[in-house]
């Protein structure tokens, strides 16, 4: 299936604009369940319920609350809410270039493409520049009545556009509780990085895919079909406390691996 653009804007690079087209970079594969009435295997709704008297709720006696503390709401009807939005715009202005390790990796959230959308020459000589310069830049655009940040970056010849977190969504690592306990011993950091250097590989997508949702899917699929399989319970590993233990098992059994290979 081709993919399908969700939305249309233009690039801004100072006064010049470069018309483009944006596409999701990822899909959405989580399995998904309708909620069913046991015996008529129909489907149901949900109502919005007064939790004191079980009573329902009618749509138009809803309103939006905001609690500013316990038991006290700030009410923020359709008009104000709407009046808030920011202004429509299809510009997607990039304000200035930075290294692509520039933006900690906490910040990226969500992938997009962008496509030429007619002005092709133009497109792929900025995908190709920031490729050979190691660059991307910081852009911010309006879409579906929500700002965006986002970084501009290229990948094999392709322009792409990921949105940022904001700087009050992302916790930083000082922020942690402080390690506690002993330093780990000259042994055991000599064991961890030879245990680095044996796991060495590129990173290949089709290694990786979601297993709980493959059988999910294995076990709908015979369901469907009058059978119900049984499933292996999953298995527990014991739990170590010795590091330079753990370490020197992981070694070994990947030597082990290595050699049966």
């Amino acid at each position: 299936m081709a993919a399908r653009a969700i939305w249309k804007g233009e690039l801004k690079l100072g006064t010049h604009k470069l018309p483009v087209k944006l596409f999701s970079a990822i899909e959405d594969k989580s399995v998904r369940f309708h909620i069913l009435d046991k015996t008529k295997r129909h489907r149901v709704k949900q109502h919005m319920i007064e939790p004191d008297t079980g009573e329902e709720v009618p749509n138009e006696e809803i309103r939006k609350g905001y609690e500013v503390e316990p038991g006290r709401f700030v009410i923020l009807d359709d008009d104000e809410l709407e009046s808030l939005k920011p202004k429509a715009s299809r510009d997607i202005e990039v304000t200035e270039f930075i290294s692509v390790d520039g933006i900690p990796q906490q910040f990226y959230e969500r992938a997009y493409y962008l496509a030429p959308d007619g002005d092709s020459a133009n497109y792929f000589a900025l995908a190709q520049a920031l490729e050979n310069e190691k660059s991307e830049g910081i852009a911010h655009w309006v879409m579906r009545n929500k700002t965006y940040t986002g970084a501009l970056g290229a990948k094999d010849g392709y322009l792409v556009l990921s949105t940022l977190r904001n700087e009050g969504e992302v916790i930083n690592a000082d922020e942690l509780p402080k390690p506690a306990g002993r330093a780990p011993t000259k042994k055991e950091l000599e064991l961890a990085k030879h245990l680095v250097s044996l796991l060495e590989g590129e990173f290949d997508p089709k290694d990786y895919r979601d297993e709980y949702r493959e059988r999910v899917m294995e076990y709908i699929a015979k369901k469907a079909k009058g059978k119900a399989p049984r499933l292996a319970a999953v298995k527990t590993k014991r739990k170590t406390t010795s590091l330079d233990s753990v370490l020197a098992k992981s070694i070994a059994s990947l030597k082990k691996g290595k050699r049966a290979a």
